[in-house]
């Protein structure tokens, strides 16, 4: 019972019974001392003294206590933190000395064991990176080369979700809604034509040609599907004529993990390590939930621990309003900006699509979230996505009592944010993915490996935090 509270609150707790026990002991020997006094003495004496010992013994429980918080336990709460980045975050930042100068060598005891650890860790880092170097440069050469064929692909596995596409195939799907590896893609075109192709394909064993209607009917593609044993189905889709690759177009996308990904049946017991993560911010014209509008939505996934390349989402967004000035000067978005841009119904619908079936993240989650709920009959979805706010997981890191805005945040994880990127719907996400993937090693260490167990430890920060404001 006792090991599933803090350090602080043990030690909170072990003060205050020293300080009863004493009140306790005091009380019984005065008691003892009146049975043994004089008959008629007067009481009042005794319990003046017992009352006076009381409140003078309790004040000084309550600053040795305070004394021994401020300059031992956050220290050491403190230091376990750093450790964890260190150890499972691969933040190297130097330990603050001046923070924990009342712990004696500790301090430097710590930094010379990370510091040895970090040299280890570097020679790895280094033949990690130049096998990395490798295989990005074989995963150039296969983009390449799918490039400069007529013909888009997707790879779908057993229950027809994505797992590879080309730069092609994502200019098809984007029309239709944000290609996504693990979407289904029954989002994207006619589900029974899908079926029936890579039915027929399978009882055939050989490729089969199939049309396949958009998901909307508008635009009717020519495709070849070809099963690939138990792993899934090919999906060549023809392109009419062959252009140029738009500007920005993304690279190859693909996890071949997914080959074999099933769906999470109870969120509450999924491991963290199999879910998906859509980290996102907003811009608005102001920071009353009630009130205000959305005028921007960045957003990127997170899959098997990594952000997916080329799957992300900066829409602005027309608020149907003048954008004050004094907002204009925090994000820098201008009436001028969002003139030409959607409306929330169709850009909330967009994110919907983009979010399908993952965990929602934002810094400040309830600001966010609050937004898009307020927008919902607009949009014509409901917001239901389990929701991550990594103000609440950098308490559960860090204590309570840390600054827990992105800026201290991100320098406390040794993330780089950009100026320019600041204050910008997409950089923000951005920034808060990265403080996501190095959280989530920590809490995972931490024995918080669901899920719903992260979910409860978050609660139990989100009272005392979100009486204020962390922004």
């Amino acid at each position: 019972m006792l090991q599933r509270l803090s350090l602080r609150f043990r030690i909170f707790l072990f003060f205050g019974l020293l300080v009863l026990g004493a009140v306790a002991l005091a009380g019984g020997a005065l008691f003892y001392g009146y049975g043994r006094a004089d008959p008629g003495t007067d009481p009042s004496s005794y319990l003046t003294a017992f009352l006076v010992f009381a409140f003078l013994n309790s004040g000084l429980g309550i600053g040795v206590w305070l004394l021994f918080d401020e300059n031992v336990a956050k220290p050491i709460e403190r230091l376990s933190a750093d450790l964890r980045m260190r150890a499972h975050s691969g933040v190297d930042a130097p330990v603050d000395t001046s923070a924990v100068r009342y712990l004696g060598d500790l301090g430097g005891a710590v930094e010379a064991v990370s510091g040895q650890a970090q040299a280890s860790l570097e020679d790895v880092a280094a033949g990690i990176a130049a096998e990395t170097e490798r295989l990005n440069a074989d995963h150039a050469r296969l983009t390449a080369l799918l490039t400069e064929m007529p013909i888009a692909t997707i790879l779908i596995n057993p229950a027809r979700e994505i797992v590879l596409y080309d730069g092609q195939a994502a200019e098809i799907l984007t029309p239709i809604a944000p290609p996504r590896l693990k979407a289904a893609l029954d989002e994207y075109f006619d589900a029974a034509a899908i079926s029936t192709a890579c039915a027929e394909a399978s009882d055939q064993n050989c490729e089969v040609t199939c049309t396949l209607p958009t998901r909307r009917g508008s635009i009717i593609h020519k495709a070849q599907v070809k099963p690939l044993a138990d792993t899934g189905h090919l999906v060549f889709i023809e392109i009419p004529e062959r252009a140029d690759p738009a500007p920005g177009a993304r690279p190859l996308v693909f996890d071949f993990n997914l080959i074999s990904s099933e769906a999470p049946t109870d969120i509450e017991n999924t491991d963290l390590d199999e879910l998906c993560f859509v980290p996102f911010d907003t811009e608005t014209t102001g920071l009353s939930v009630k009130d205000d509008a959305i005028i921007q939505i960045g957003a990127v996934r997170i899959l098997r621990g990594s952000c997916v390349p080329g799957e992300e989402l900066d829409l602005f967004v027309n608020p149907g309003r003048p954008i004050p000035p004094a907002s204009t000067k925090v994000h820098r978005i201008a009436d001028s900006h969002v003139a030409n841009a959607p409306p929330i119904a169709q850009a909330g619908r967009a994110f919907h699509d983009f979010a399908k079936d993952a965990v929602l993240v934002a810094h400040n989650a309830p600001f966010d979230i609050g937004l898009l709920k307020e927008a919902e009959s607009e949009i014509g979805r409901t917001w239901t996505h389990p929701v991550l706010d990594t103000v609440l997981i950098s308490a559960v890191v860090f204590g309570v009592t840390e600054d827990h805005s992105l800026d201290a945040l991100c320098a406390r994880l040794a993330i780089d944010i950009p100026e320019e990127d600041r204050h910008t719907a997409l950089g923000d996400a951005k920034v808060t993915a990265q403080a996501l993937l190095k959280l989530l090693p920590i809490v995972k260490a931490q024995g918080l490996t669901t899920f719903g167990q992260l979910r409860a430890a978050t609660a139990r920060q989100a009272q005392r935090l979100y009486s204020g404001s962390n922004t």
